[in-house]
């Protein structure tokens, strides 16, 4: 009888040591001279090591989305603008049309590649790591790109690097925290995001008239905050976790979830793809809103995007918080996600109508309170109908596709509604309002959640 401990004695559950493109086999802990008190663990963590990695979602998630926000909705437009004002429109979706496209399957080719890790730091950490520093460092190259094709260039690579960041980040939930917290940790890491998106506007509309200043800040941010997330939340040793022969077919065979086999996976999916194709096409176009539509100067403009964030992350928090605690402890997800969109449908119908700057700042109030309970919820109810939570990287990275193809599609989207109703904004908010409201009814299908 062998004196090395099993998958279930070390903490690891059955599913986690298998995935469809492996088969297991046994790697001696004794003959490879590694102790086994420090492997890795699928075990929840308790007490103060869970708080901590609750904080640590939270703080990582706000550089992040700062930087996302910051570099999207302020900086880049800044940046064509002052290229070629005349195309801004058009290049802009470009840019995040290109961007988005290439990273639509970072999350899931990471997170697969993350789930078989095996590495003295563990399996998620050394993803987290390339993709902050990595994305950090691109980040700040940024400024200097020349033309449109290069500003393309640099950021397609550093938004490949970031979601490889953000995909094994977002795997963490699912390792470390169990089942009846999730959506409290999701909470906070919706809390970083909001807090991140209001952060990155506001900094990036003050640091306006200095691109370079601004990249370098939000480049450097995520830089630090990717090591020290990684040294403050150390991962077991990963390097005898039992992976067998990797194979491409089966892989590439890994990352279709037949909707038949996992219809829940499937509504998920196609809850959060329809919920992000309406929100996104406001938030991208923000700031092309406010100087096109309500015809304030871009410098003005760039400051009441600041307050538009405020506003909204004061209500997303706080939202986010109390849904997130409240779904943990009702137990209950769906409801929260059906209301929650219902309510975002209705703040996005307010500049529809009347196209003023206290219109937009209801707008951002309204949203902010329905996205948070979005938020906070829907990670939590992804993780649930997960197929496997030994592949939770790959599938969650899947998931995210449903975020990262409307994301993709919604510059062209804008550009042909733009385009076919003679530029009137108007057509984004009221394909932004539908949208969000057909998500809204794609949760109830979901029967292995409440």
């Amino acid at each position: 009888m062998s004196n090395v401990p099993d998958d279930t004695e070390r903490g690891v559950p059955p599913e986690a040591v298998s995935g469809p493109a492996m088969q297991t086999r046994p790697a001696p802990a004794a003959a490879e001279g590694i102790d086994p008190s420090t492997l890795t663990s699928t075990v929840p963590v308790t007490g103060a090591a869970r708080q901590r990695l609750i904080v640590s979602m939270l703080v990582a998630n706000v550089f992040l989305f700062a930087t996302y926000a910051g570099v999207i909705a302020i900086l880049l437009p800044q940046q064509l603008a002052l290229l070629d004002d005349a195309n801004k429109i058009t290049n802009l979706a470009i840019v995040t049309g290109t961007s988005s496209f290439f990273t639509l399957f970072a999350q899931p080719v990471v997170g697969a590649f993350s789930d078989r890790t095996r590495a003295r730091l563990g399996r998620r950490s050394p993803w987290l790591i390339i993709g902050g520093v990595g994305g950090g460092v691109l980040t700040i190259v940024l400024q200097f790109a020349p033309n449109v094709f290069w500003i393309t260039a640099v950021w397609v690579a550093a938004q490949v690097l970031l979601n490889a960041f953000q995909g094994p980040l977002a795997a963490v939930i699912a390792d470390r925290v169990s089942r009846d917290g999730r959506a409290t940790a999701s909470a906070f890491a919706g809390a970083g995001t909001a807090i991140g998106g209001t952060i990155g506007i506001v900094v990036a509309g003050q640091l306006l008239a200095q691109l370079g200043v601004a990249y370098a800040v939000f480049g450097l941010g995520i830089i630090v905050v990717s090591v020290l997330f990684v040294l403050v939340n150390r991962d077991g040793d990963s390097r005898l976790l039992q992976v067998g022969r990797f194979s491409w077919v089966a892989f590439a065979k890994s990352f279709w979830v037949s909707p038949r086999k996992h219809p829940d996976y499937a509504w998920a999916f196609a809850g959060r793809f329809v919920m992000i194709l309406g929100y996104q096409g406001v938030q991208a176009y923000q700031f092309y809103i406010l100087t096109d539509r309500l015809g304030l100067a871009p410098a003005e403009a760039g400051g009441i995007a600041g307050v538009l964030a405020l506003v909204s992350m004061v209500t997303l928090v706080v939202s986010t918080l109390v849904f997130g605690r409240i779904s943990d402890k009702l137990g209950r997800r769906k409801v929260f996600v059906f209301a929650a969109s219902v309510v975002m449908a209705v703040g996005i119908a307010i500049p529809l109508f009347v196209p003023t700057v206290p219109a937009m700042i209801v707008y951002s109030l309204i949203v902010g309170l329905g996205y948070g309970a979005y938020m906070a919820v829907d990670v939590a109810l992804m993780i649930d109908v997960l197929p496997s939570q030994g592949d939770a990287g790959k599938d969650l990275g899947v998931l995210n596709v449903a975020t990262n193809i409307p994301q993709a599609i919604t510059p062209l989207v804008a550009a042909t509604l733009l385009g076919i109703f003679a530029g009137d904004y108007a057509s984004i908010f009221g394909f932004a309002a539908l949208m969000v409201l057909l998500s809204s009814v794609l949760v109830f299908p979901i029967k292995s959640v409440r």
